[in-house]
């Protein structure tokens, strides 16, 4: 797959994973994982790269004695999901043109 649009992809995925409540890294990798396999270190490459494009915002909270981060989506990340969106339709009509099955007509 061409590796920007996996990597379009994979961010669209991390902020669709944080849309309808704040998380941290190791639970969006949960979330995840029945659909996509992502690593800690590709997370959070994503993560940061998101947060420097204003998509989402980060917190630190303590747990268990521990610092975490919490991610939440910004109002720029949920309109870039909104683009994907529209995005997928064309891409959904470009797959249908290159799978379409031969009618026939066939003239090689």
């Amino acid at each position: 797959m061409d590796i920007q649009l996996k990597r379009g992809l994979l961010d669209v995925c991390v902020l669709a994973a944080i849309k309808n409540e704040d998380s941290y890294g190791y639970k969006i990798i949960k979330d995840m994982k029945p659909y996509i396999a992502l690593s800690e270190s590709t997370l959070y490459t994503i993560l940061k790269r998101l947060e420097l494009a204003d998509m989402l915002s980060v917190r630190t909270t303590e747990h268990g004695g521990r610092l975490r981060k919490y991610y939440h989506i910004t109002d720029a990340g949920l309109k870039r999901i909104a683009e994907f969106k529209d995005d997928w339709q064309e891409i959904l009509s470009i797959y249908r043109f290159v799978t379409k099955e031969d009618d026939g007509n066939d003239q090689t």
